[in-house]
């Protein structure tokens, strides 16, 4: 999802002191509350996965729900950002994960590492291929589906516009926002099929999962300005976090996130 790609520029992390905190007050890196997440696990747990497999895993707080549900899974989580991967593996080792959890610098792009029991993908299908969107959400289906075992299953996190967006709002969002660039639900959940699931379960995130998403992906470095308004880092910070909050105000109430458990047919 575009939304949740950080810009690039000049950000520090907590652990350097160099400037703001990096997302320390988002659970999850996208607009999925607490209860939300433990329905998804229940209903996920019960479908008794051994192997988990975490496509743009981030830090890799679903995946590790789920080992902690199913004492016998093993999970694997991919991702490029050696940050997010540093602090999935400090979570996993603090659960007791340690032995259960790894954690995997690398492109997911052509991943021999399926087949898995259940493949989480969340916000990250543009991690499966180098296609440009919304071409991109298709090829994902077809790779998830490789990468599931039969009678597993996918738990998909994909944008979808659940209205089709204005000019006006286009030209707010992030770079080359075009309206072909996300589905609707409806077809979302035809191309799911066409890969060859079955959705087992369809839901989307509601306006206080986007908003308490939004500002927890904002706040610490908003904080972080407010009191180091002469750091050497203010000025990018300030404009980093100025540009997301015009994008956000242009997708709020225009871009959906879908949660969908798919049953690999």
């Amino acid at each position: 999802m575009s939304t949740s790609s950080e810009s690039a520029g000049p950000v520090g992390t907590a652990e350097s002191g160099d400037g703001p905190p990096r997302l320390t007050r988002l659970t999850f890196h996208n607009p999925l509350s607490e209860a939300r997440a433990d329905a998804i696990v229940r209903r996920l747990a019960g479908a008794g996965p051994r192997t988990v497999l975490d496509i743009g895993c981030g830090w890799g707080e679903l995946m590790l729900r789920v080992l902690a549900a199913v004492p016998e899974a093993r999970g694997v989580g991919v991702d490029v950002n050696a940050r997010d991967l540093a602090r999935g593996r400090r979570d996993a080792e603090a659960r007791g994960l340690g032995g259960r959890a790894e954690f995997v610098e690398e492109s997911a792009v052509g991943t021999g590492r399926g087949p898995a029991d259940l493949v989480l993908c969340l916000g990250a299908s543009q991690a499966l291929s180098d296609a440009e969107p919304p071409e991109h959400t298709t090829l994902a289906l077809r790779e998830l589906r490789r990468l599931v075992a039969d009678g597993g299953r996918v738990l998909l996190g994909e944008g979808f516009w659940q209205r089709p967006p204005t000019e006006a709002e286009l030209s707010g969002m992030w770079p080359g926002a075009h309206g072909g660039e996300h589905h609707d639900l409806g077809t979302l959940l035809d191309l799911a099929v066409a890969a060859g699931f079955r959705p087992e379960w369809t839901e989307t995130a509601n306006a206080d999962e986007w908003e308490e998403f939004e500002s927890g992906y904002q706040a610490d470095a908003e904080v972080w300005l407010a009191g180091h308004g002469g750091h050497p880092l203010a000025a990018a910070t300030r404009e980093r976090l100025d540009r997301h909050r015009a994008q956000w105000m242009s997708y709020r109430g225009v871009l959906g996130m879908a949660y969908l458990t798919l049953a690999a047919a």
